[in-house]
């Protein structure tokens, strides 16, 4: 099986011709050719091309000299179609591929089975054999791709490919397994090849595999996708993102850096992150009511939170824009849907307020009022520290949350983070007393250093006398 995919580039423009016209006659309904014999094409319909298809980013490297072709874009962006369309090219390459989904039913529902995956995008004629019990697809010329979850890292140790195709590796707790894995099987053929697909992540994983000289980088952003994006989603994907920092990385697929000065980074959240919770020892529904009049400060965070084994679980968002009423029956619907054993309230602005709000709003769950009297740097500096242990797992994405705390630096921002604040709040309760202990800044070190120091000074002179 040498079959060149990009062997039609030598043929003469009669055979380049006869070939469209063989796939215009295999053209149906449900199938379209993707890729159109313009490499720098913007995708839009064209002479006899008159459906969308491939952009010039969706177009494979033109150079032969590259291992892995990243695509690194935004959210649908059409990064899944085209790693589907490639690998699906590839079968008639190598014997042997490798598809590597986050986990089993991510691969199966997003790259196989999904809306722009292979079984589903399938020229005629072409369709592979898939049989999940066996994690395996079979193509019509006997070529096989196994497929794997990147939970399991140890079982790409072993297994040879020529081809590999790796769907948001960025998100991968365990990437760095799963790659050196990888590589070390992949070694079939004389020039192997790596597609992935993902949406960026500030990783050293990211950042090291985009200088390799082998690397061929693309980038697309969720606009240049839109007019193949059903409406509902992109207004709700736009809506979201949109003007966020955090929407350079989501819409356009950039690697966001770390902001200096902030508490939290995105390595101490996304190697820790899981899809489903287990059953949790305790449960707490933290609010930060809104305080003062300002536009930034009317916000009232709604965060859940669970234990397990000295693990967090971050559970949910429900943080908003809320009238009084609003917010006591955000925090009362979360309570319901997460079988809370208490809300956690700050009760800095108004005292009893929080209590009194949630019982004129008919709610009478159990509340435990919290009085933050130091900073809000100081209180969260004993969280910070849990994530840097790795015991602070996402259930998910929160974009919100999360860009409070990459992006929140507590000596120069004059904002009120509320979602953070009441993560901090539910999270110090679940932990109790084991957060006695806290990270100083190193001026907190230098003042207890010098105490210590006139401390010790005066019991010298004491004893002296």
């Amino acid at each position: 099986m040498t079959t060149d995919p990009d062997a039609w580039r030598s043929w003469t423009p009669q055979a380049q011709q006869a070939a469209l016209e063989k796939l215009k006659s295999r053209t149906t309904e449900e199938w379209r050719p993707f890729y159109c014999p313009i490499a720098d094409c913007n995708g839009k319909p064209h002479g006899e091309w008159t459906w969308n298809h491939a952009r010039a980013d969706q177009h494979p490297p033109k150079d032969n000299e590259w291992l892995t072709w990243l695509l690194m874009s935004g959210r649908g962006s059409g990064k899944t179609r085209t790693g589907s369309e490639y690998t699906h090219r590839m079968s008639q390459v190598t014997g042997r591929m490798a598809i590597v989904g986050a986990t089993g039913p991510d691969a199966r529902d997003t790259m196989i089975e999904g809306e722009s995956g292979l079984v589903t995008i399938a020229p005629p004629g072409l369709r592979p054999n898939y049989e999940p019990s066996k994690r395996r697809l079979t193509w019509p010329n006997g070529c096989i791709a196994t497929v794997f979850s990147a939970e399991e890292p140890d079982r790409l140790r072993g297994p040879e490919h020529g081809y590999a195709w790796v769907d948001e590796p960025a998100h991968f707790a365990l990437i760095q397994e799963c790659w050196d894995n990888l590589m070390f099987g992949l070694r079939i053929g004389k020039r192997p090849r790596v597609v992935c697909t993902s949406t960026p992540k500030p990783r050293p994983w990211v950042k090291e595999l985009v200088k390799e000289t082998t690397t061929r980088v693309a980038k697309a952003s969720t606009y240049d996708n839109l007019d193949n994006l059903a409406p509902a989603f992109a207004q709700r994907i736009l809506a979201k993102y949109q003007g966020t920092r955090l929407g350079r990385q989501e819409l356009y697929g950039e690697i966001l850096e770390d902001v200096e000065g902030a508490l939290w980074t995105w390595e101490m959240i996304e190697p820790d992150r899981v899809p489903i919770a287990p059953p949790m020892q305790r449960i707490v529904v933290a609010v930060d009511p809104a305080g003062g009049a300002k536009k930034s400060n009317d916000e009232t965070g709604i965060i859940v939170v669970g234990v397990l084994d000295g693990h967090l679980y971050v559970l949910a968002d429900r943080s908003g824009r809320f009238s009084p009423y609003g917010w006591a029956m955000a925090v009362d619907a979360a309570y319901e849907e997460f079988q809370a054993d208490a809300v956690v309230a700050e009760t800095n602005y108004g005292g009893e307020m929080v209590t009194s709000n949630l019982k004129s709003a008919g709610v009478t769950k159990r509340v435990i009022p919290v009085v933050s009297r130091r900073g809000k740097a100081i209180r969260a500096e004993p969280i910070v520290g849990i994530y840097e242990q790795h015991k602070v797992h996402h259930v998910g994405t929160f974009a919100e949350l999360e860009e409070e705390l990459t992006t929140w630096q507590p000596y120069e921002d004059k904002d009120s983070p509320n979602r953070l604040d009441a993560l901090v709040h539910g999270a110090t309760n679940l932990v109790g007393k084991s957060m006695a202990a806290t990270i100083a800044m190193p001026s907190q070190l230098r003042k207890r250093t010098d105490d210590l120091a006139l401390a010790r000074a005066r019991r010298h002179l004491e004893v002296r006398r």
